[in-house]
């Protein structure tokens, strides 16, 4: 079997009087592509959020590569190759696509901020970025407005500008949401080519897309995991069938 890259372990997240995370366990495999799903409210994108640092748990264990997590603020994390994605877009729009993937890739290498028009001059930042937009497949589109894209391309965008990172982990939360079918085979292509480069946690509603992308799915129910397995196992499942997917056992 291959080893846990990423290992939660007794995570609990309340809000008031409710559960987000109710003593949820969960493993992902170095390599794979394990997604989760569950119905709103089921506590994904609060998972996600305890995963990033930007949600800080009230009990439990997230560790990396066998390194706690659970106190390291976002940057820390990070700096380890933890990174992830939006359920909406964030892009700076008023720069080209180029320079919003070379100001990640220089955000990742510690300089700090300057105006914009610098990157331009850093000549590995600039290689470097425009590598990423080729492998989302915005090669021609480098030098476009990011505000000027269309959503799909937006959201390839901003892929870019995570990779630019060099992430171990990444991060999805719901990248289809409000893409059509044309958008979403585009990225659902690019995540295929992902696969096995990096290790990836998809949050996703759309079943088409997990149970072809997925090497295992994990099914949140009120916080808890009830199940983990790869996709023709959570199929087959009578629970999540009752629970989740709709459809009698």
């Amino acid at each position: 079997m291959t080893e846990a890259l990423l290992c939660v372990r007794g995570l609990t997240r309340t809000f008031g009087a409710v559960r987000a995370s109710d003593a949820l366990d969960l493993d992902v495999r170095a390599g794979e592509l394990h997604a989760v799903i569950g119905p709103n409210g089921a506590g994904k994108s609060t998972l996600i959020g305890q995963l990033t640092g930007e949600i800080r748990p009230d009990a439990g264990s997230v560790r990396f590569d066998g390194l706690e997590l659970r106190h390291l603020p976002v940057h820390q994390r990070a700096r380890l190759g933890v990174a992830r994605s939006f359920q909406v877009s964030s892009v700076f729009p008023g720069l080209s696509a180029l320079d919003n993937v070379a100001l990640a890739a220089q955000a990742h290498a510690g300089h700090s901020f300057r105006f914009w028009q610098a990157v331009s001059r850093e000549t590995a930042l600039v290689e470097r970025a425009r590598a990423e937009l080729a492998r989302v497949g915005l090669a021609g589109r480098a030098e476009v407005r990011a505000g000027a894209l269309a959503h799909g391309e937006q959201r390839q965008l901003e892929l870019a500008m995570v990779l630019a990172g060099r992430p171990r982990l990444l991060l999805l939360d719901e990248p289809m949401a409000g893409l059509g079918s044309e958008e979403v085979q585009r990225l659902s292509d690019l995540l295929q080519s992902l696969k096995r480069i990096l290790t990836i946690v998809l949050v996703e509603h759309d079943m088409d897309v997990v149970f072809s992308l997925s090497d295992r799915i994990t099914v949140l129910i009120f916080g808890r995991n009830i199940v983990t397995g790869p996709p023709e196992t959570i199929r087959a499942s009578d629970e999540v069938r009752r629970a989740y997917l709709g459809t009698a056992a």
